[in-house]
């Protein structure tokens, strides 16, 4: 076989393999979405996302902690037939303290999905049975370094709760149900070089961007896209196979931080993800997918609160790279706290963003004094925050003065759920090379979202194509007829500091042109065969009147 033959059936057979891995995975996406429908039963799906999840998330660390001892104990002693999983707690709990100081966590062989899985049936106290080992896994990481990241990591998944069922029996039949589902799905490493952690991490994604997709509004909250996700992942990264940090001020379930991982590989991000959101719920998602995606407990630090008066991460900034897609303009206490305006964040530009449904810029602020030098925020922006006067022209007025507005990005519509609206991507840098501002108008680039989920509102996402004719734009920095268009900051300061696209880029004109005196003239050929077919339906009629006659 000729070299070229040889390659050609390589390439053939890499394609073969990326579909046949991808056929996979749709398999299991689709037998994971059944069986969580199914087992959702009376309970509205939003409300029950975090049982489905969160027991996804027990098997895992179930199986990840038994395979960390098993293959410890069989390296030290010899024994290939060590199971963590059968052996004794008061001889399991002897290896805590170093597991804890390693896995940041500990579970007692009783404790184990596996185990708790096989005997549900016959336990009528299965749901304090599930309760009990929770606890254990939250309490094992008390006083030690891994503590804020597994406390109250269960706090939503209330196996006593009247959503599973009105008795106890009902709801631990509900129970020993989601268990054996759940125990049920093919989750090993594959032939495809995935491991266990990247089919539960994916799976994980999965499972949530479908109960956004079903929540609407709501679910937009937590949840940014993956095709928009990738996109700020790409932008922020760019140039770059490895950064110290990475920060997302509203983190929802973490999903836009750990595309990092995806991106650059998981050891690129050396000092780890960081990020904080005032939501319970989705501060416990986030730290569950932090873990779920392999992520160590000393790589990540999550924090509860909210971003704009109380930052948890003060001692970790700057940071290298920042993505965010902060709640779309909301109420903040602005200046009815008269210290904001001497917060070295907001400070800068003399004003603070206005407080009723208008914290945008806010966000951006925040995010801008927390950034390195050389560092780049790619962050998601309200269209309103782009043009509107008062406060937020004088906000964006300093960040164009101040040369830390790299790029402004316009998004086609209906890429998120819960909102039709079109959408912007601000980008900032400090230590630019230029002065100019690139405008870039990718309202065309997208594409039809394909078996689009029940009333889900994002109908349209954009392909790897479409994105990566953003970077190529963002990497040239060129004029682009009707696509893109570098401004200068006078050109800038003459509209108001208006930072909408559609000032800057003309919009292609897609009408017909019609020549006007080819139409007449087909206009007069219409007309005059018109009057001879009513000459020649005339003759006809008279020469038949005639004949009657």
């Amino acid at each position: 076989m000729s070299m070229i033959a040889a390659e050609s059936n390589s390439v053939a057979d890499r394609k073969s393999d990326v579909v046949a891995h991808q056929q996979q995975r749709d398999a299991l996406h689709k037998t994971i979405w059944r069986l969580a429908e199914d087992m959702r039963g009376a309970v509205d799906g939003w409300e029950f996302k975090q049982y489905v999840l969160g027991l996804l998330f027990y098997r895992y660390i179930s199986e990840n902690l038994t395979e960390y001892l098993n293959n410890l104990t069989r390296e030290a002693t010899g024994d290939q037939l060590f199971d963590y999983a059968k052996q004794d707690d008061a001889f399991a709990i002897r290896a805590r303290a170093r597991t804890v100081a390693e896995k940041g966590f500990f579970i007692l062989p009783t404790n184990l999905f596996a185990n708790v899985t096989a005997t549900a049936k016959d336990n009528p106290k299965l749901n304090e049975t599930l309760m009990e080992a929770f606890g254990y896994i939250e309490n094992s990481a008390h006083g030690q370094p891994s503590e804020n990241d597994f406390k109250g990591l269960f706090d939503d998944m209330d196996m006593n709760h009247k959503r599973l069922g009105a008795t106890v029996a009902e709801r631990n039949r509900r129970l020993v149900k989601m268990l054996g589902t759940i125990a049920s799905l093919d989750m090993d490493g594959n032939e495809f070089g995935e491991d266990a952690a990247d089919i539960f991490g994916d799976a994980y994604e999965f499972l949530m961007t479908m109960y956004a997709s079903s929540a609407g509004k709501s679910g937009g909250e937590f949840f940014t896209p993956q095709d928009v996700s990738a996109l700020l992942t790409q932008i922020a990264a760019a140039g770059r196979t490895q950064v110290n940090r990475v920060y997302d001020p509203a983190c929802g379930s973490g999903s836009l931080l750990l595309n990092f991982r995806k991106l650059l590989g998981p050891d690129a991000v050396r000092q780890g993800y960081y990020g904080q959101d005032s939501n319970l719920t989705t501060y416990n998602l986030c730290r569950i997918n932090m873990l779920l995606h392999d992520v160590n407990f000393d790589k990540f630090s999550i924090a509860h609160g909210d971003t704009l008066t109380n930052p948890k991460h003060w001692d970790d900034q700057p940071f290298d790279a920042i993505v965010s897609n902060p709640p779309y303009s909301i109420d903040w206490i602005g200046d009815d706290d008269p210290n904001l305006i001497n917060d070295p964040r907001y400070a800068p530009a003399g004003v603070l963003a206005p407080k009723k449904k208008k914290a945008d810029l806010a966000f951006t602020m925040h995010m801008l004094h927390w950034l390195s030098q050389g560092g780049t925020a790619a962050i998601m922006q309200f269209p309103g925050a782009m043009y509107r006067g008062g406060a937020e022209a004088k906000i964006r007025k300093y960040l164009v003065d101040q040369n830390y507005v790299e790029a402004v990005i316009a998004l086609p519509s209906a890429l998120f759920f819960g909102t039709t609206i079109a959408t912007y991507i601000l980008v900032l840098k400090k230590g630019k090379t230029d002065d100019k501002v690139l405008f870039i108008d990718a309202t065309a680039q997208f594409e039809k979202v394909p078996n689009k989920p029940k009333n889900s509102s994002k109908t349209q996402q954009m392909g790897q194509t479409h994105r990566a004719k953003v970077m190529d734009a963002l990497r040239n920095r060129v004029d682009v007829p009707h696509f893109a268009a570098l401004a200068d900051r006078a050109a800038i300061e003459a509209t108001g500091y208006n930072l909408t696209v559609g000032g800057y880029v003309e919009p292609e004109d897609t009408r017909e042109i019609i020549d006007i005196k080819a139409l007449n003239a087909e206009i007069k050929d219409i007309v005059a065969r018109q009057a001879a077919l009513r000459t020649e339906l005339d003759a006809l009629v008279a020469e038949l009147e005639g004949e009657a006659a």
